[in-house]
C-alpha cells in the first residue's frame, strides 16, 4: 500500500519561538528597542497607507543603512542562531517523524511565515523543512539587500497551502497554482496547520474547512485568544506552547496522525470495493 503524505505547516514567530525572530539580534544590533523598531513600521506604514509586512522590511532595510550594517543574506543567516524556540522544538521533528513512520506516514514540515526566510535559513531547524515560504530580499551587486523579493502576508499565506497541495513550488508560477489537477501532493484533509493567533487565521480556516486540522498554539498570556478561536469555530484545537515528549501538543499530534493513517485505509477499502462492483 502507499503510503500517505502529511504536510505540517507552520507559522514561525512566537508559533515555534518565544518571540518574533527579529527580537532576538537583529532590533538589538540597531541599538533600538523593540518598542522604537515596530513603532517606526507602524508609523511608515500608517502615513503611507502600505501593507505592514512591506512596511517592515522596508524599515529593516532603511534603519540597517543608517546604523551602517550591510544587510546582506550572510548577516541575516548569523541572525538564526540567535533565535529561541520553545521547549523540545529542537527534538520534535526527530520524535513525530518516528512516529508517523510507525503509521505509514511520510511527514512533510513547512514553514508559512510573514517573517525573514534567510534568518530561518541560519536558524538550527532549517534542515526540518521540506520547504520554508516566508519573506525575502533581492540583492545588489555588493550583497546588501534593497527590495523586497517575496512578501508573504496574512492573507497571502493561504496560497502557500494549494502550492503544498498540488505541489506547484515555482513561485514565479503563477498559473498552475490556480489550475485543476488529476493527482494531489497532499490533500487538504492530510494537512496540519500549527499557529499562534489572528495572523494565521486565514490559514488555520482553510485547512479546517478542508477537512484538515487547525491547532492554535499559546503561551500562558494568550490562552484566551486561542479559546476564542476554538468559540468562533476557526481551529480545531488549542495546545499550549510545549513541544516536549509527552506534551498535550505531541499526544494530540499523535493521536491526529492515528486518525489520518486509519482514515486513509477506510478509504482505500472504499475505492476497492468500488472497483470491484
Amino acid at each position: 500500500m502507499e503510503k500517505t503524505i502529511v504536510a505540517i505547516c507552520y507559522d514561525f514567530d512566537k508559533t515555534l519561538t518565544f518571540d518574533d525572530m527579529q527580537t532576538f539580534s537583529f532590533i538589538p544590533n540597531l541599538g533600538m528597542t523593540v518598542e522604537e523598531f515596530w513603532d517606526r513600521c507602524d508609523t511608515f506604514s500608517k502615513e503611507n497607507q502600505m501593507d505592514g509586512i512591506l512596511c517592515c522590511l522596508k524599515t529593516m532595510i532603511d534603519t540597517c543603512k543608517e546604523k551602517n550594517i550591510k544587510l546582506t543574506k550572510e548577516y541575516l543567516h548569523s541572525l538564526g542562531k540567535d533565535i529561541m524556540f520553545y521547549d523540545g522544538v529542537s527534538s520534535w521533528f526527530k520524535r513525530i517523524n518516528k512516529y508517523a513512520e510507525k503509521q505509514g506516514i511520510i511527514l512533510q514540515h513547512y514553514i508559512i511565515s510573514s517573517g525573514i526566510k534567510e534568518i530561518i535559513e541560519g536558524c538550527p531547524i532549517f534542515k526540518e523543512f521540506k520547504d520554508v515560504y516566508a519573506c525575502e530580499f533581492l540583492y545588489n551587486e555588493d550583497g546588501e539587500a534593497y527590495w523586497p523579493k517575496t512578501i508573504v502576508n496574512y492573507t497571502q499565506k493561504t496560497q502557500f497551502l494549494f502550492r503544498i497541495c498540488k505541489g506547484t513550488y515555482d513561485l514565479s508560477d503563477g498559473e498552475s497554482v490556480n489550475q485543476r489537477v488529476e493527482k494531489k501532493s497532499v490533500e487538504f484533509r492530510n494537512m496540519i496547520y500549527i499557529g499562534d493567533g489572528y495572523t494565521d487565521v486565514p490559514c488555520m480556516a482553510l485547512v479546517k474547512e478542508k477537512g484538515g486540522t487547525a491547532i492554535s498554539i499559546y503561551q500562558p498570556n494568550s490562552k484566551e485568544k486561542s479559546i476564542k478561536l476554538i468559540e468562533e469555530d476557526r481551529v480545531n484545537y488549542a495546545c499550549k506552547s510545549d513541544f516536549r515528549s509527552g506534551s498535550q501538543l505531541e499526544n494530540l499530534l499523535k493521536l491526529i496522525l492515528e486518525s489520518i493513517a486509519l482514515k486513509e485505509k477506510l478509504i482505500a477499502r472504499e475505492s476497492k470495493k468500488i472497483l470491484q462492483k
